[in-house]
């Protein structure tokens, strides 16, 4: 199954060169986003099963204001937590959220390829949310290898992505969303929607599956562990 695009269009994406230009600037205001994406944040947090999690890997770490939320709120004192970013200035705006937890949380740049600096089998959980629908589809196949590879047998993936509409103004605003992407990435950060769930292949058992729609714009949550 082939993943949904304008039909003719081809898969374009911001390079990681462009992906990191746009967030540099982008940074301050990241979390204006969070009006629609925290409902679909929640869901996720309630099948990610953070509360047992021993070491927690996060793509695209942001401002770091997911992180902090485990950190504070769920993750076992003991935990560990890693955050990468490919741009410096959510770098920077990450490593002072989770600066009280300097012991056991650190934030790493990386320079936008899906090989992560990473040891096999280290983490339980992998979480990435809004940054798969920033790829390419090579890439985003490249990054859950590399996933599978860095979580344990029994290690959960932790995904949120925009995704195609489910009601009539839902499905309206995500046409207009791709238009303008296809016209110019730029214009919407690189990113459009996706079927996570076309990604999923036998190496992993789906937990949890669901679309939320907030505004108009609909987020698909998946959870799922690695064979």
């Amino acid at each position: 199954m082939d993943v949904a695009k304008p039909r003719g269009q081809p898969d374009r994406v911001l390079s990681h060169e462009e992906a990191r230009a746009f967030y540099d600037r982008f940074g301050p205001k990241q979390d204006l986003q969070r009006i629609y994406e925290d409902p679909a944040i929640e869901v996720l947090l309630q099948y990610a099963g953070f509360e047992t999690a021993c070491a927690v890997v996060e793509l695209g770490c942001g401002t770091g204001r997911l992180a902090a939320r485990l950190l504070e709120e769920l993750l076992p004192e003991d935990s560990k937590y890693v955050g990468l970013d490919i741009s410096g200035t959510m770098i920077d705006l990450a490593q002072g959220r989770v600066a009280p937890w300097a012991d056991r949380a650190r934030v790493q740049r990386t320079e936008g390829s899906p090989t992560l600096p990473l040891s096999d089998g280290a983490f339980d959980r992998f979480l990435s949310t809004y940054v798969l629908d920033l790829l390419s589809e090579e890439d985003i196949r490249a990054a859950l290898r590399e996933a599978r590879r860095v979580l344990a047998p029994g290690g959960r993936l932790c995904l949120a992505s925009l995704t195609f509409g489910q009601t009539l103004p839902s499905k309206l605003a995500c046409r207009a969303w791709t238009a303008i992407h296809s016209l110019s990435p730029r214009l919407v950060g690189g990113c459009r929607p996706l079927h996570l769930e076309v990604f999923i292949g036998s190496d992993w058992q789906i937990l949890h599956r669901e679309v939320i729609c907030t505004l108009g714009i609909c987020t698909e949550v998946l959870v799922a562990r690695r064979r």
